[in-house]
């Protein structure tokens, strides 16, 4: 423990000059956020940047995506926008990674819309419904969403204001009317008591439905003020241009200003204007209500309150009331309603008037709504939902967004990569994370339908297994060829990935959740068969998780041709591509394998063919010379291929594919087209076909020298796990493991 530090003790210099300047930060911090204003000085900031200040909810959430930027990234099925917001790097890093959106532009797009429409409509007049299959990631777009107001309400862009009532003491009053019945009054008509010392107060209200400060200004004056400075093209919406002060903030309004016989600008001396910030954790302008049953606001009488005794008693008589529940407490920002269709259908009927209307009714008064409503919900619920009578009649009031699961194995190993392997305190061998993606992606896709699609396609559909299209879906296939033929697979991965999307069973709905996957690799991570997370781990647990049919859909879907819905021969294909792609990085480290040389051997193919096709000559860099193309070299890289890619009309068509590759790819070389690198993983398979003895016995070595306890190793040996480490990202134990489990499954 630490020294305790005696009350008449003194800090030292060092603490007392560290607490100094953490003090001056706050006080220049919240001088510089204007966080208390006079009435009048609120309308100064408001003329400086009036876009800013008559935003309604919807239209600051539309703002708030689009401050934090966006980005156009390229995916299988066609280029889109990233909004950066749901990448979260205003956080601390490791908060970023964890909570970051992976994946789902479409969606992203879509909600962007929606804020955009609600903008130029004056009102966020739906409710937005993210639906899809557990664990799609519903809940954290909401958090995205919701972090994002919270950051951004702390900017100068992103400023709110809400206001309250300050009543002084009588000695600074002197007599003003309404507490002691004297002058009307007070001494300096300008001054405001917003910014009065606490000893100075008698009493402050508080109310806790924050309108806006100019709801303060009669409608007529203020449509006239927002029309003089706002300016032209703006969106004035409907909730700012025609609202009206909430029911307690229009009782005091109404008493003061009769108490000073119609003087605004004395009613507007009570007025204190507060900066305030968006918070999930005190729940200001950023609310989750999970399936509660009750309309989510409420009101209560606060008339008997003993601070209220101090009021003056022109204000005495009313009768307050405090309105409050989850639509009050998200004005201004986001309403998340989690789960939404888990609760009985009359339980959220009101949101059918209240998002058309933008009211509530609440006891003795009809609150204005002012916030966007993101609800979630799971597909069962949601069919359940659509045979209801009443579906129709909310049909109009809800946007439907389906959130499916990821179907590109590369962004679904990411979300394991942060979530899992960056926190787990054992190692990670390569490939755990990958091995756990793609069988979570099979698992996901839908066998397509021949007949949805254009004659030019369907022969790649027949040809379409499941592991075909995980590939496709991960930009892994650029080009096919049938019968001579070739498939337009860029077209055909774009119309594969729409042809569900208006369908109630789109792809995606079904299949193993993140959520199981992330318990799965944390089960492997404790295999008492490896001191770190290993692939093959990953794989027994998976044959485990298949036995148990009853708890999980996919596994008890009818298999179709092509491998889909067949966990069996998911399981067998993933744990092949795990032996191919080992088997390929021992080549390498075995130093059988020149990786230069293989590409340059390509490279100079592909230069070859292309002067053929054209009928050109090609300069020899030894003599100098122009010289016809190199038949032998042709010959002899075609016969290595397998299948071999021989004759004329061969070559013409890969020079065609890698020709299409190159116009939609122009700043990238060829030599990254996954054209060139199948050719090049062909062209390496070959050659070592007639060497895998030399293969084995480098993995027997690498097994017996890096057992526990062994001494010195073969310089070989060294330098391959070496290699190993530093471009594979391998421990000693992950080498001699992953070569043991190659013996056995390749060479026994």
């Amino acid at each position: 423990m630490g020294k305790s530090v005696d009350s008449g003790e003194k800090f030292s210099p060092r603490v007392e000059d560290r607490l100094r300047s953490i003090a001056e930060d706050v006080q220049v911090s919240f001088e510089k956020d204007r966080r208390v204003l006079s009435f009048a000085e609120y309308l100064a900031v408001f003329q400086e940047h009036p876009e800013r200040h008559c935003r309604d909810a919807a239209s600051y959430v539309s703002d708030m995506v689009l401050h934090y930027g966006r980005e156009k990234v390229e995916r299988p099925f066609g280029e889109c926008y990233r909004y950066r917001v749901f990448d979260q790097e205003f956080l601390p890093g490791d908060r970023a990674r964890a909570q970051a959106l992976v994946g789902h532009e479409l969606v992203q797009e879509e909600l962007v819309r929606s804020f955009s429409n609600f903008k130029r409509e004056g009102l966020a007049n739906r409710v937005l419904l993210l639906h899809g299959p557990n664990g799609s990631s519903k809940s954290t777009i909401a958090a995205c969403l919701m972090s994002g107001l919270e950051d951004y309400s702390t900017k100068d862009e992103g400023a709110l204001y809400r206001f309250h009532w300050v009543f002084p003491k009588k000695a600074i009053l002197k007599g003003a009317i309404g507490f002691s019945g004297g002058q009307k009054s007070a001494p300096d008509a300008a001054a405001s008591y917003a910014h009065l010392d606490d000893e100075q107060i008698e009493t402050k209200l508080v109310v806790e439905v924050r309108d806006h400060p100019l709801f303060l200004i009669p409608v007529k004056s203020r449509q006239q003020l927002l029309q003089d400075f706002v300016p032209e093209g703006t969106a004035v919406p409907r909730w700012l241009a025609d609202g009206a002060l909430c029911y307690k903030n229009q009782k005091i309004f109404a008493a003061l200003l009769t108490s000073y016989d119609g003087a605004l600008s004395e009613v507007l001396r009570h007025v204190q204007v507060e900066r305030y910030f968006i918070s999930r954790r005190y729940r200001v302008g950023a609310v989750t209500l999970g399936p509660e049953l009750s309309v989510d606001a409420y009101e209560r009488q606060v008339t008997a309150d003993q601070n209220l005794g101090a009021l003056p008693p022109s204000l005495q008589g009313l009768s307050l009331y405090d309105a409050g529940g989850e639509l009050v407490d998200a004005s201004g920002g986001m309403l998340e309603l989690s789960d939404l269709l888990k609760r009985p259908i009359d339980a959220f009927k009101y949101l059918q008037t209240t998002v058309e209307t933008g009211q509530v009714s609440v006891g003795s008064q009809s609150l204005q709504v002012n916030c966007v409503m993101l609800a979630s919900g799971n597909e069962p619920h949601l069919s359940a939902f659509r045979e209801h009578p009443e579906f129709e009649s909310f049909r109009g009031r809800f946007h439907l967004i389906p959130v499916p699961y990821l179907r590109d194995y590369k962004l679904e190993r990411s979300i394991y990569d942060r979530q899992v392997a960056s926190r787990i305190s054992c190692e990670v061998a390569p490939h755990a994370t990958t091995v756990a993606a793609l069988f979570a992606v099979l698992t996901r896709l839908i066998k397509p339908v021949e007949e949805h699609y254009e004659e030019s396609l369907r022969a790649g559909v027949r040809k379409m297994s499941a592991w075909h299209k995980l590939l496709a879906y991960a930009g892994e296939v650029s080009d096919m060829e049938i019968d001579g033929k070739n498939v337009p697979i860029k077209q055909l991965t774009l119309e594969m990935h729409r042809e569900w999307e208006s369908s109630h069973v789109y792809e995606g709905i079904i299949g193993i959740s993140p959520r199981v996957m992330r318990t799965i690799l944390l089960q492997a991570a404790q295999d008492s068969a490896f001191d770190y997370l290993s692939p093959f781990a990953v794989l027994d647990e998976l044959d485990r998780l298949c036995e148990k049919a009853q708890d999980y859909a996919f596994l008890r879907l009818e298999p179709r041709e092509g491998g889909y819905h067949d966990h069996v021969s998911m399981r067998a294909r993933v744990r092949d591509w795990l032996l191919d792609t080992l088997e390929d990085e021992f080549r390498v480290a075995s130093g059988l394998v020149d990786e230069t040389s293989y590409e340059e051997l390509m490279s100079r193919y592909i230069s070859h063919v292309s002067a053929w096709v054209k009928d050109e000559k090609l300069k020899n860099h030894l003599t100098g010379r122009l010289e016809p193309p190199d038949a032998e070299l042709m010959n002899h890289v075609e016969s290595l291929l397998d299948p071999p890619d021989r004759g004329d009309e061969a070559r013409k068509s890969l020079l065609s594919r890698i020709a299409a590759w190159a116009i939609d790819h122009p700043r990238q070389p060829v030599g990254r087209s996954p054209i060139f690198s199948d050719k090049l993983g062909k062209l390496r398979a070959s050659v070592f076909r007639e060497r895998r003895s030399v293969l084995q016995d480098f993995c027997q070595k690498l097994v017996e020298q890096t057992q526990e306890g062994v001494g010195t190793q073969e310089e070989e040996v060294s330098a391959a796990v070496d290699l190993m480490k530093v471009r594979f990202g391998y421990s000693k134990a992950a080498v001699r493991d992953s070569a043991a489990r190659l013996l056995r499954a390749r060479f026994s």
